[in-house]
């Protein structure tokens, strides 16, 4: 009887702290969530219900679909070219970054090759370069190869990534060696074995760093708005930033744009959470 009391007693503590911790996390989900509610209730508004001080709503009686629509049909702001131009730029450098920085990554980790390691100290020396020093230089050279206001202007200086194939480089120094060794046995050579072996077995690390570029790429907003300095090379960041201006401000239509730039990056999200949980766990250093 008293030992039955004991041990209900003892779990009032657990009881306790479970809760608590579920109110913490309720706590910060909302406060995570305020930024997006936000974003939502003001892309449907009105420009006044959004600037009033006094009555606040939480959320509008009449919702101003209107506003989406707005959004796409204004001339002076090119939305839909800005979302284009994003994905294209933003796909490509991905593709791009995988592909170059994991070949490299690849390289790095199995070469015997003797400078092999004084070459990877040289593609990590690069990360403490600030992005500042090499602005103006790589301004430079895409102009000269008159690439201003290009999409290759936009997606070839940013396809090689040393942060990328760091990161590359230190999970395939831990990844199985057998498996190259039995593929090799078959018959396999490095370029076979990196291919049919080592990518398909990596893909959730892949996509962790495919999802990073990505979203990196996509919201890049200092290279693109040097060198996009024609409407038609926008990427939507840029156009995002054309809705406030010293002559006027649209801030029902910069809230509407605001959402549907989010909509790819919550789908790319969706699609790929799995992969993207998985392989972020994967993406600390081995060695």
């Amino acid at each position: 009887m008293g030992s039955a009391t004991v041990s209900r007693a003892g779990r009032h503590p657990i009881k306790g702290g479970r809760a608590l911790r579920y109110a913490v996390l309720l706590v910060l989900v909302l406060l995570f969530l305020v930024p997006f509610y936000l974003l939502l209730r003001n892309a449907l508004s009105t420009e006044t219900q959004i600037t009033r001080i006094d009555g606040w709503t939480w959320f509008p009686a009449h919702p101003a679909w209107g506003n989406l629509k707005q959004a796409f049909d204004d001339p002076s702001v090119p939305l839909a070219r800005g979302l284009i131009n994003s994905l294209v730029i933003s796909v490509t450098q991905t593709v791009a970054v995988l592909v170059i920085s994991g070949m490299a990554g690849y390289g790095l980790a199995r070469s015997t090759v003797r400078y092999a390691n004084a070459v990877f100290y040289l593609v990590l020396a690069t990360l403490l370069i600030p992005a500042a020093v090499t602005f103006v230089p790589s301004f430079v050279m895409v102009s000269s190869l008159g690439w201003v206001s290009t999409l290759r202007g936009l997606i070839i200086p940013g396809i090689f990534q040393a942060l990328a194939t760091f990161l590359f480089r230190q999970f395939f120094l831990g990844f199985p060696r057998e498996l190259e060794e039995a593929a090799q046995i078959d018959g396999a050579g490095v370029w076979r074995t990196f291919w049919l072996i080592v990518v398909p077995n990596s893909w959730a690390f892949v996509a962790a760093i495919g999802t990073i570029t990505f979203i990196g790429s996509w919201n890049a907003f200092l290279w693109p708005l040097v060198i996009g300095q024609d409407q038609s090379s926008w990427t939507v960041q840029i156009v995002l930033s054309t809705y406030v201006t010293a002559q006027s401000v649209n801030l029902h239509g910069m809230f509407m744009a605001a959402i549907v730039s989010m909509i790819p990056l919550l789908l790319m999200f969706l699609f790929l959470q799995r992969w993207i949980i998985a392989g972020v766990e994967q993406t600390g250093i081995n060695e």
